[in-house]
């Protein structure tokens, strides 16, 4: 499917179609003048540091990056040696979508895809994946867990959930990584604090997303076990991603974290997504894969709503469904689809969506009673 005919406001392929908001880029506009320090040595930098440091309620190394797989990548690097494992969801975007990133920086260590409804790694599911991993040389050992959150089914874990899994993770003596490129999506559908989503339940390094949400280009990969920050301003910079003008990667994150407007964005992704997903599941022949608890809606669609959406311009995605819930699934005249909705997107590109998804099945109906 081509994206290049569709409007951006009925671009539903992902949060990424977006641009910048008004925010970040004014905040980008203000920090362009004149000339500041190179390489991250600059106040912008180290206010924006500071900032992390006070959402996070605890000193935290940050290392900023201008993309989500970097992001990913140097952190499972910095917590998995060459010859050791990550384990993560079989369908996590480390394993499925970044090219082999992760084994690239990590100079060869290996990602172990473990299954799990949802999108989700339960505490049996990884515990008996650990059990079964042969303690010989020969094997290369498990030392890093990483988990998505949101995940890739845009369902999200609890706090007890994470802890439980870090609980798993400590007993092995394993590191754990989140990647949040959906982190602030996550954080209010879940109405906790940054701290108590993260570090306070076990996590050790964070993939911080803001280019989802907001940002132009801006990652940052927060560290809260100091021994596994010493080795990452090597790796960020052997791996090409220190910027040399690093206030201007410094500036999105000033704009984007001031006055809360990171939460204010996912909060809007969010409610649009909850629309979306309660006017979909109305209509008749339509469910959904997944409880929509982000801003991520995963619909089975009949083959006639899908033909009609497509036609009518609308973007989506197809998407995997390794994942389903129990008993569900997906027929031959169905499709499970993607469709994201984000800080730009309108209640009036939703409506449109749904209006034409009923229309499509309202046309069917009478051809149905006939038969």
């Amino acid at each position: 499917m081509s994206l290049s005919n569709n409007t951006p406001d009925m671009n539903f392929a992902s949060d990424n179609v977006m641009g910048a908001s008004a925010p970040v880029l004014d905040a980008l506009l203000a920090a362009n003048g004149g000339g500041m320090p190179a390489y991250g040595a600059d106040p912008i930098t180290r206010e924006v540091e500071a900032a992390f440091c006070e959402i996070f309620e605890r000193d935290t190394a940050v290392f900023l990056v201008t993309t989500g797989t970097a992001a990913n990548a140097l952190a499972v690097a910095a917590m998995t040696t060459p010859w050791g494992l990550c384990a993560c969801h079989a369908e996590a975007h480390i394993i499925d979508d970044e090219c082999g990133a992760p084994e690239f920086f990590s100079h060869g260590a290996k990602l172990l895809g473990i299954p799990g409804t949802g999108g989700k790694l339960t505490p049996a599911g990884l515990e008996a994946a650990l059990a079964a991993l042969p303690n010989h040389e020969k094997q290369m050992p498990a030392q890093g867990l990483s988990i998505s959150q949101a995940t890739e089914a845009g369902t999200i874990y609890t706090g007890d959930e994470i802890a439980a899994l870090s609980q798993v993770a400590r007993a092995r003596k394993l590191a754990l990584h989140m990647d949040g490129a959906r982190f602030a999506n996550a954080l209010v559908a879940l109405d906790v604090s940054p701290a108590e989503m993260t570090w306070r339940r076990g996590v050790d390094i964070l993939s911080f997303g803001g280019t989802k949400n907001g940002c132009l280009a801006a990652e940052a990969i927060l560290v809260f076990d100091p021994a596994l920050a010493d080795s990452l301003r090597y790796r960020r910079k052997r791996s090409g991603h220190t910027v040399s003008k690093g206030r201007l990667l410094s500036a999105q994150f000033r704009g984007y974290l001031a006055g809360d407007h990171w939460l204010a964005n996912a909060r809007h992704a969010n409610r649009m997504a909850d629309t979306l997903s309660a006017g979909l599941a109305a209509i008749a022949g339509v469910r959904l894969a997944w409880p929509t608890q982000v801003n991520e809606v995963f619909p089975v669609l009949p083959a006639h709503v899908d033909a009609a959406l497509k036609a009518s311009g609308v973007a989506y995605y197809p998407w995997s469904s390794g994942s389903l819930p129990e008993g569900l699934t997906i027929g031959r005249d169905e499709s499970l689809v993607r469709m994201v909705t984000s800080f730009a997107t309108t209640p009036e590109a939703v409506e449109a969506v749904l209006s034409t998804a009923r229309e499509a099945s309202l046309a069917i109906a009478p051809r149905s009673v006939a038969a």
